[in-house]
């Protein structure tokens, strides 16, 4: 019997009982918000500045993500917006919104 081999039984489960494709999407709180931020950058073509929250649903997680959406000159006057993604257990995006734009020179109050 070969490394592999010994590793797999043979219903397709890892020497710790668990299926091969359970271990492979168990993943961290960072890792699944990053995975679903990924996601929502396919589908907006822009890349995510920074996750911004994650929170634990009903259904998953609900990651918040900044996303630049206009550049200005100067960087100050970039035109951002914050995105909410509904995520299932494996990080995979269910759906989203956006939920505010903002020019980055701003601070806002969140109390």
């Amino acid at each position: 019997m070969t490394g592999a081999n010994k590793a797999r039984s043979s219903n397709g489960s890892s020497g710790n009982g668990r299926r091969r494709s359970d271990a492979a999407d168990d993943l961290s709180p960072a890792q699944l918000a990053q995975r679903a931020s990924r996601e929502l950058a396919e589908l907006l073509g822009r890349a995510p500045e920074a996750i911004v929250s994650l929170d634990r649903t009903e259904d998953g997680w609900r990651v918040g993500v900044e996303v630049l959406e206009t550049r200005r000159i100067p960087d100050t006057a970039d035109v951002l917006a914050e995105y909410e993604i509904d995520a299932d257990e494996h990080g995979r995006l269910l759906g989203y919104r956006r939920t505010r734009r903002y020019a980055r020179g701003r601070v806002q109050d969140t109390r």
